[in-house]
Parts: structure tokens; sequence; C-alpha cells
């Protein structure tokens, strides 16, 4: 009698290149690659349609009346993103060394119609409004700058550039307990410095600003950014309300080193001046009294939010529907070829993986582009973003479709419904912690400890505390960090895998007893 031969398939040493090929055989069918060139479809159709279905016009008088005219250029900050530049400003060059110093005595504000009656007009002040002294490359918007500055809520701080944020001593400012602040110029070396009493001062922080030109501009500042409310809507879900705030600060004693002699010159950098309250109460400016500076204004100076335009992530509308499709493929493809061993495993999710990262690639590197260039044909203020944050954010996509497919190959392994649960698992939570449904609280649990937490390759924007913004998955930002979400993901596949290559092991444990029980 013959002996019976079983093909264990030498499970661990077969070369995987044979394999992979293989299943690229078996994957490149036509309804196959009909069903991942529609989830690239559909992530790039969406996309465009986000574009070419958007138009914004703005008005081009003092009013600025809807309808009339194109929307002004936000401005951009040295690292190239989209800011918020306004304050009053009263300054006087400064050269590359020298330094000013003055006492803050008091701050004051008002607030327009804050909840919950929205009727009124109140004294006082939002926790980032701000006033002191600061360092800039002349007038235009998005310019360098450092400025140390006491704030309504946070104390001390020094900032520079946008986004650089450092704090000092806590506590406000009042007649009663004045704060002192000096800026020292050293070259592109900006240093300050805070105290109470004039004598004794403590370093707050140094910034370093390439470029600062050999004559700067150095003084006096006030702004204060919109006071943010939040209106409840849905199940809990909040969205962001902004209203004018205005800011009037004291300062005396004030003493410039390195500067030419000359009177001050007051500007309002920014659109200043265009409210109510600024036309028939209270104007920015200066006023003089003697050696005490009086100066008011509004504004923040700040990352730009959604006030300011669209992120480029608006472009991938569709990606959620897109990476569904492309999950259901692998899981499909999965579950109707099972793997039979784990080198046979490896190579699915290899080819798989492969796959999907073409298709995100493919998806996004279409879409955002020519999405953000429809939107800008069609007037629509788009939040600038560094290049190597678009191309980041290109390649995470990327990897998601990836991992994802991936995670769908491993649970297909073991269960035969996965083209039903991964893309569930996947892209429920997102849809339900990105529309206005849910409390901040309950998304941000969503999308970070389930697999949706992997969506965060697509957000550009970053939050930044000292900024007055909604920082909510509503409004495009996560609470992982890029990298920490696709890890989210990746630790969601990972054990999955590991799953499914054990339960392979076992079927090859199997057919070797098979093999050695008929060789007897």
């Amino acid at each position: 009698m013959g002996r019976a031969s079983v093909d264990t398939g030498d499970m661990s040493t077969r070369s995987p290149v044979p394999l992979v090929r293989r299943e690229w055989t078996a994957f490149r069918t036509r309804r196959r690659l009909l069903a991942v060139a529609a989830a690239v479809l559909v992530t790039v159709s969406l996309g465009l349609l986000v574009g070419l279905a958007s138009r914004t016009e703005c008005g081009t008088g003092p009013s600025h009346d809807p309808g009339v005219g194109p929307c002004p250029t936000a401005p951009l900050g040295p690292d190239g993103r989209t800011v918020r530049d306004e304050f009053t400003f009263v300054h006087r060059p400064l050269g590359e060394q020298g330094s000013i110093t003055v006492r803050l005595t008091s701050m004051t504000g008002i607030i327009t119609y804050p909840p919950p009656d929205h009727d009124e007009i109140v004294e006082g002040m939002v926790p980032w409004a701000k006033a002191g002294v600061i360092v800039k490359d002349g007038l235009a918007q998005g310019s360098t700058y450092a400025a140390l500055m006491v704030t309504a809520g946070h104390g001390v701080r020094m900032q520079h550039d946008f986004t650089e944020d450092v704090a000092g001593g806590p506590g406000g400012v009042s007649e009663q307990s004045p704060r002192w602040l000096r800026l020292t110029r050293s070259g592109d070396t900006i240093t300050g410095h805070e105290s109470v009493d004039g004598v004794d001062w403590t370093e707050v922080g140094t910034a370093h600003l390439p470029g600062l030109p050999a004559t700067a501009r150095v003084g006096l500042f006030a702004a204060s950014p919109g006071d943010l409310t939040l209106r409840a809507i849905g199940l809990g879900a909040s969205l962001p309300e902004m209203r004018f705030t205005q800011t009037t600060a004291t300062f005396d004693s004030i003493s410039v080193d390195g500067s030419t002699e000359g009177p001050w010159t007051t500007d309002t950098v920014g659109r200043h001046g265009l409210t109510d309250w600024e036309k028939f109460r209270r104007a920015p400016g200066l006023v003089e009294s003697g050696t005490t500076f009086t100066v008011t204004g509004s504004g923040d100076m700040a990352v730009a939010g959604h006030e300011a335009g669209r992120p480029v992530e608006d472009t991938l509308l569709g990606l959620p529907i897109g990476l569904a499709v492309l999950v259901v493929v692998a899981a499909r493809f999965t579950t109707r070829d099972r793997p039979r061993d784990r080198s046979a495993l490896a190579a699915k999710a290899a080819l798989v993986g492969a796959v999907g990262f073409a298709a995100g690639l493919l998806a996004a590197g279409i879409t955002v582009p020519v999405g953000v260039a429809l939107l800008h044909a069609g007037g629509n203020p788009v939040l600038a973003t560094p290049t190597p944050t678009v191309v980041r954010m290109v390649l995470g996509v990327a990897a998601l479709h990836a991992v994802a497919a991936v995670l769908a190959v491993a649970v297909a392994a073991r269960l035969r419904r996965a083209a039903l649960l991964v893309p569930a698992a996947l892209v429920l939570p997102y849809i339900l912690a990105t529309v206005p449904l849910l409390p901040d609280a309950v998304a941000d649990a969503l999308l970070t400890a389930t697999p949706a937490a992997g969506f965060a390759v697509r957000q550009t924007v970053v939050e930044h505390p000292h900024v007055s913004e909604h920082f909510s998955a509503l409004m495009g930002y996560f609470p992982l960090p890029w990298w920490a979400g696709l890890g989210v993901l990746i630790a969601f596949t990972a054990p999955a895998l590991a799953s499914a290559f054990a339960t392979m092991r076992k079927n090859d444990l199997k057919k070797c007893e098979v093999v050695m029980g008929v060789d007897g």
C-alpha cells in the first residue's frame, strides 16, 4: 500500500516572494480591482465635490457685506502657517542691541453680549487678554516677533512667532500690585524679564528670531481675542461662538535703550475699528497723559483656527467611506481564500497591506492638492499648511489604509463576518465623534480607545494651549497626535494578527501530526 502524503508546505521556511506573487495572482480579479478603484474614487470624488460645491465671497468695503468680492488673504507666520496677527502697537525703532522696560499698572476690558442673555456689554476680560512689550519685524502681519506680557487669566507669559509660549509668574496686575516687564535684544536673541518692584528681576524666557532686521520695532501692545463660548446641540455636542472683546492697559516708567529719539508711533496691526463699540465708544489706540500711556486694543497673536479658513484635511470628506470599501475587499478576499498556514497568512497580509498603502497614497495624493486648488478657485480661505505637514498627512493616510487592511485580514482569518465587523469598528466611532452629536468627552474617548484613533493621521491643525479655540474632534482637533492615533490602530492590529498566526500554528501542528501518524 502506498504511503499517504500530506503537504505541510514547509510552513516556516517557504520563500515569501513566490507566496506574495501567488496571493497577488489570486487577488487581481476584475471584481476586486474594480472594488479597490472604487475605494479610491469615493475618496477622490467626494473630496473634489467639496471644492466644487464651496464658494465664498466677502465684502470689499468697510462693512464687509457678503457677496461683493473675494475674501482677504490671511497672513502667514514665519513657519508658513496661517496666523492671527491683530493688536494695537505703540512703537519706535530699535537697533541690534537694546531694551525696553515698562511698568504695567492696570488692565481692564469689555466683553460684548456674553451668555446667557446676550443683551448687554459687560466689563471684564477673557483669560487670554494680554498687554505688554514687544519686539517685532515691522508692522506687516505675520512678521516675526517676541512679546512679554501680562494676561488676564494666565499670569505673565513670553510668546514668540505665534506658536511658542512660556509661562512666567502667576497673577494679574493692579495699581496695588503692578508688574514690571523688560525685553532685551542682542542681535537675533530676545530675552524677557519680569519684576514686582523694578529692582529684582526674574528671567521668563528667551526667543531666537532668525532674520530679525538690524532695525526692528519695539514698544507697547494690547490685544484681546474673542470671547469663546459653547452652544450645546445634539446629544451634548458643543458648537463654538466668538464675541468681540477689548482690553485697555496703562503703562508708565517707560524707558528704551538702543532706540533713536523721537515720538512714539501708534498703529493697529490688522483690521480694527470696525465694531460699533470701537466706532462710537472706545477706539483702539493710544492716550497719553504726561508719562503715562493708556493702550487699547483687540485681536490676538496666535495660530489661526477655523475662523480664518478651512483646514486642508476638509478635502478628505470621503476618507471613511473609501477606507470602509477597502477594508471590506480585504476581509472578503481573506474569507474566500482562507490561508492554510502561517506563511500564507503572512503573504496575504503583506499583499493586502501593500495594496492598501498604494490605494491610500493615490487617494490622498490626488484629493488633497486638487481639492485645495478647487477651494481656492471658489474663493474659500484655506489655512496655509507647511508642505512637510501635508506630505506627512498624505503618507499617514496611506499608512492608515495599509494597517486597516491588515487588521481586516487578521480578523477575517478567524471570523467569517469580518467584512462587517472591521469597517464598523473603524468608521462608526469616527463618524459619531466628528458629527455634531456627542459630548466632547465621549467623542474623545471614541477617538482614543477604538481603532478609529487611526484617523488622527488626517489632522494638520495643532492644539496650542494659548490659543482661544474649541479644541474638539468636531473642529478637527483629535485627542491624540497623528503618530499616537496610528499607534492605537496598530495596537489593535498586532494582537489580532498574532492570534491569527497562533491559529495557523495549531493547524500546522495538526498537519504534522497527520503526516507522522501516516508514516507510522
